[in-house]
This record gives structure tokens, sequence and C-alpha cells, in this order.
């Protein structure tokens, strides 16, 4: 997730007056006013509360740049307010809305990252606790000499945790961003926990098949690492790892299968998926690549590679699911783990969670992070942007929860690279820029 995040100073008081204010769209719905009328009069008072967001969403959608985009805004538990342009395609007839399908892709790291935190809270595993303890492959590990030149390595002289997963610490690498030889031998070996489309496309999705969970640990075991574990910031798939490691801590046959029992199941997200079913599909929007310029649809749902069952649920990419379901994810940790009275995870836990876990010294100078800290899977907020925590996916989706003010805030869009656009360093500005003139407007 790359360093956009606007630094602004807003008052406690302010943003909780502000909230108040964002909560008064939703009185719309007892109006004795006909449905269509209702909702039309409650979104048209959101979208005057967030002028700036609204805008910038016109903006991309109206030039026709991206297709549809939404996002979503709320406060504490309070129902989120939808801003909500285009289509769910260029050539599709539904409109973009709150239960339109999404590829999260690594806006699934922080639910991973809070899937983990449930287990260590429970004592099922520990922070510090060597990876080698749930994946024996890893017991003995190389890091490369110089990565950038040759896999030529040595002995490591730290074991890899569990901390170290969950921040992007352990030295792995990352196939799908790695620019070096190591980046070069993952990709060989299949090592690759992300799906983009069914077409093959040069350098994105033109390695061989993805292996078996078990396999895949095995095989990463033998590539070196980047870095000597806890030691550097070096983005990686660590979440995908822990994401096999949690089903077994668990004792469960799948992340999945943990995820939807411990989060997805009590938090009612029935729109969040690692293969989306028949009868979703018709919701899942559009992904699109740019070729010379131009938006070229990569992924549709009639053939998504969405619509068949992941060679296992990546802790770090997988994910497909909806601006409401992701809301209510988002809900859950500004809530201290509860939403509506309803816990599903301690305050201790998440607290844990959105705290910054890096492990002491570790260098995060020239990365995405250098400005913050990291927690569990996911970047966290220092000075003026204390209580922020969230990330990025790289379809153009961002989802960020400010513990601190109780402000949840996401949007999502679909087209690769996610930087084509500067989208993800526009939203938190736009945000930022309404919340600083309701404060100022509630006095």
């Amino acid at each position: 997730m790359p360093d956009h995040l606007n630094e602004v100073a807003l008052s406690r008081r302010g943003l909780l007056r502000a909230g108040a204010l964002l909560g008064g769209g939703a009185t719309f719905g007892s109006l004795p006013l006909a449905p269509a009328l209702a909702r039309a009069a409650e979104a048209a008072a959101i979208e005057a509360q967030w002028p700036s967001v609204t805008a910038l969403i016109d903006k991309y959608v109206k030039a026709r740049k991206v297709s549809g985009m939404i996002a979503a805004l709320g406060f504490a538990d309070q129902a989120p307010g939808y801003i909500a342009r285009g289509r769910e395609g260029f050539d599709d007839r539904d409109a973009s809305g709150p239960n339109s399908l999404f590829r999260a892709y690594s806006m699934t790291k922080p639910v991973t990252g809070m899937a983990a935190m449930i287990l260590i809270d429970e004592g099922k595993m520990r922070l510090d606790q060597p990876l080698a303890d749930f994946a024996p492959e890893f017991a003995t590990m190389q890091v490369a000499i110089d990565p950038d030149k040759s896999l030529a390595a040595r002995p490591t002289q730290t074991q890899i945790t569990i901390r170290h997963l969950l921040t992007h610490t352990a030295g792995l690498g990352y196939a799908v961003v790695g620019r070096n030889k190591v980046a070069d031998e993952l990709k060989r070996l299949g090592l690759n926990p992300g799906i983009v489309s069914r077409i093959k496309l040069p350098g994105v999705n033109d390695h061989p098949p993805i292996p078996d969970p078990d396999t895949f640990l095995k095989l990463s075991a033998m590539v070196p690492l980047v870095a000597e574990p806890g030691t550097k910031w070096r983005y990686s798939m660590s979440l995908d790892v822990l994401g096999i490691v949690i089903a077994r801590a668990a004792g469960t046959k799948s992340l999945g299968a943990f995820m939807e029992e411990r989060i997805f199941g009590p938090l009612g997200m029935t729109n969040t998926f690692f293969q989306v079913p028949d009868a979703a599909r018709p919701r899942l929007t559009t992904n699109y690549g740019f070729f010379a310029g131009l938006p070229v649809a990569i992924d549709r749902p009639r053939n998504s590679i969405y619509a068949a069952p992941l060679p296992f649920h990546f802790g770090g990419s997988g994910l497909v699911t909806s601006p409401a379901d992701y809301d209510r994810f988002l809900a859950m940790v500004v809530g201290g783990g509860a939403v509506g009275g309803k816990r599903v995870m301690s305050e201790a836990a998440v607290k844990m969670g959105t705290s910054n876990l890096l492990p002491e010294g570790a260098d995060t100078s020239g990365t995405w992070v250098e400005k913050y800290h990291f927690g569990a899977g996911g970047m966290v907020g220092t000075g003026r942007d204390e209580g922020l925590y969230g990330w990025s996916g790289a379809a153009g989706t961002v989802g960020l929860a400010q513990t601190k003010f109780k402000l949840r805030s996401s949007l999502y869009v679909q087209y690769m690279p996610q930087d084509h656009y500067p989208i993800l360093r526009e939203f938190p500005v736009a945000v930022a820029a309404d919340l600083i003139a309701r404060t100022k407007a509630a006095g």
C-alpha cells in the first residue's frame, strides 16, 4: 500500500459530532415516502455530507475511466453511507452497489491478520512462536546473500515467527511484486499465490500451476529468503503462508472454514468468498487491465477465474467481497471486536492486531510503510494518523479503520495495476477534506 495517507489533525469532539451528522442520512428511511424516493433522498443526503468523495467518484466514472466505483463510509457501528456511480462493468447493465462483488486481493491480509489474532488470544498460537512449530519445513532456512544477483545463500541466524509473518518481516519473497532472483525462483516453482485471469498475461500468470497448500509450504521453504527474519519490512507472501498455518493451528480443513466460522458467519458477511458461487456470479464486477492506455476486460463474471476453486485459500489475496460485507469487518475492528452488541473477538485481540507489531529495529526505510507502523496484516498509523489500520488491494480497492475516531472508510473499483490512476492517494485526501469541513461546521 503506497504511502498516500493524508495526515490531518481532527478533534475527537468534532469527529463525534460529524458522526452524528453522518448517521442523519438514515432517518430518511422512516419518512412516509415511496421506497425509491426515500432511497434517493438518503443517497442525496449522504453525498451532501461527503462532497469531496462524491466529486472524486464522479470524476472517474463520468469520464469513463472506470466502469463503476463505490465508497462506504460510517462511524462506530452505525449503518454505512454509500456513494455509488456507474455499473459493474462497461457492458454490464447492473449498477454498482453495496452488494456488488469486488476482488479484494490484498485487502484479504487484514482479515487473515485478525484471524491469527483470534488464535493468539485463545492460546492456540503465540505471537513470537516459531513458524517451524506448525511447518517444520521452515526450521532451517537460508537467506540470499544478494537476492538481486543470485540465489547464493547462507543459513539464517533467526527463525521465522508468527509476528514476522503478520508484519512482512519474515524475509519471504513475493513473486507478484519482487524484482530479484528470489522472486524469479518463486515464479518458476509456481509459488505465486494470487489469481487474475484465465487469459495468459505475460509476467502475471504465465507461471506453472500453484500447488496444494502442503506442497506450497514445502517448496517455499526451499527458496532463500530476501532478508534475515525480523530485520527488514519486505512485502511478501507471508500472509499466504500464515493462512495455511491458521488452518493447522485451528484444526480446520482450510483458512476459509475458520474465517466462515469465526468471522464471516458471526458478522453476517454472506457475500464474502474464496470461490464465487454460481448464484452470486451475476453480482461480480468485471476487472480491467490497461493496454495502450485503454481498459480491457481481463476477468468477466460469466467466465471468471474466481468461479473455480483456488489451489488453497490465499490468506494474502484470495477474497472476493462486497462493500457492505467489508464494512462489517471494519465495523468490528473500530468496535473493538464487537458490532451491535455481538462480540466476534476480544477487545484485547483487536487492540493488539491494530498496534505496532514490527520487531524492534526492523528497517522500513524506502518502503510503502516508511512513515507508518505495521500490525496484523495491515498498516498502522503514527503521529496524526494514530489509530489508522488497513490496507489496499491490487485492483484499486482500499479499506481503512480509524479506531481512535471510530471511522470506517473504504473504496471499491476494479482495474489493474492499482497505480494506473492515483485514486488510492486521492481517496483518503477527499475523506479528510470532508471531515475537516464537517468538524468546522459542527463547531
